[in-house]
């Protein structure tokens, strides 16, 4: 009388278990390697918004800098008024 683990055994080195374990391993693969193009696929989609975020912030400083050449006064006041405003709102007492 076969054991236990005889049974499992011969059931593990079956034609049917060998099949089914390499359909496993193709399968697991297949899934790594699509799983790798869209890593790569959304790594150069970060690197590209990266990109236009980069220039737009130089962008807004540019226009930022000009704008404080062109109207000094105004700068200050404005620079003023946001330094007044956050000392305000950093001792309002709760």
């Amino acid at each position: 009388m076969p054991t236990p683990q005889d049974t499992f055994r011969n059931a593990a080195n079956s034609p049917t278990a060998r099949q089914a374990a390499e359909n496993a391993k193709s399968t697991a693969e297949d899934l790594g390697e699509a799983a790798g193009r869209v890593s790569n696929r959304v790594s150069d989609m970060a690197g590209e918004q990266f990109a236009k975020a980069q220039d737009m912030a130089v962008e807004g400083y540019d226009q930022a800098h000009a704008a404080a050449q062109r109207n000094p006064l105004m700068a200050v006041g404005i620079a003023l008024g946001i330094g007044f405003l956050f000392g305000a709102l950093s001792t309002a007492r709760r």
